[in-house]
Order: C-alpha cells, then sequence, then structure tokens
C-alpha cells in the first residue's frame, strides 16, 4: 500500500544495528587486562548478549520490511526488533559502565558506535508509528466504500 516511509525507517534502523558491528563503542587510552578494553575498544563483540541481540533487531527489522501485506504482524515485529535493541543497549551501558568504575587513570574516549542504538532505536520507534498511521488510513478508506 503507502509502506514507503516505514520501509525506509526500518531498513535505516536495520542498517543502524547493524552498524554496532563496524563500529566500536568506546577506546581507551591503553589496553587494561581482564576487562572489555583489553585490546582498547568496547565493541559489541566483546559480550555474547550483545551480539545476540544487535543481531537480531537488525535481522527483526529487515524482516519487517517485507511484511507489508500484514501490518499488525508488522507493527509486531517492529517493536521486538525496538525493544531487543533497548535491552541490549542496556546492557551495554550497564556492562560499560561497570567496567570504567574499574579503570582508574586511564582515559575512555566515546566513539561514534555508541550513538548508533539510540538511532535506531528513534527509527525503529518512527517506524512503527507510521506503520500506525498506514493503518488508520486504510481502515478509514474501507469505511468509505
Amino acid at each position: 500500500m503507502i509502506q514507503r516511509i516505514q520501509s525506509i525507517f526500518l531498513l535505516l534502523a536495520s542498517a543502524s544495528f547493524g552498524g554496532t558491528f563496524a563500529l566500536p563503542f568506546a577506546d581507551s587510552s591503553a589496553p587494561v587486562a581482564n576487562t572489555v578494553f583489553a585490546d582498547s575498544l568496547y565493541s559489541v563483540f566483546d559480550s555474547m548478549p550483545l551480539m545476540i541481540g544487535f543481531g537480531l533487531a537488525a535481522l527483526l527489522a529487515l524482516v519487517a520490511i517485507f511484511l507489508f501485506n500484514n501490518r499488525k504482524l508488522q507493527k509486531n515485529v517492529a517493536s521486538v526488533a525496538a525493544l531487543l535493541a533497548l535491552g541490549a543497549a542496556g546492557f551495554a551501558f550497564g556492562h560499560y559502565m561497570q567496567e570504567a568504575d574499574q579503570l582508574a587513570g586511564i582515559t575512555i574516549d566515546d566513539e561514534p558506535g555508541i550513538f548508533l542504538p539510540a538511532v535506531g532505536l528513534i527509527l525503529a520507534v518512527m517506524a512503527v508509528r507510521f506503520i500506525n498511521k498506514d493503518e488508520r488510513l486504510v481502515r478509514s478508506a474501507d469505511r468509505l466504500r
């Protein structure tokens, strides 16, 4: 049907969630043994729940694009992708704060990857919003017939 803007939002959300695999969240000035900064970078690859959460969120957002025939299912899948990303981002933040407390005297700089989960979450929520608008438009057109 109308479906264009939701698809764009879902594609960008999927790219944003997938982009977390390419860009690190933070880096430290020096490697610190027995922490996530052992390689001087904090990325998605430092924790299995992060890889699973962001990977599933990216996959679900991509799959939701092709569910345009069933808007209710599309909305549910996009909502689950947003919730998975929110959970993974919360886990990443908690893990980051726990590790940052142990690093005394080490400078930690945020990297561009730290913003990708928030951008993807906003895009997924916008997609759900526009799916709802599309559903209301179709229902009102059905009433006129």
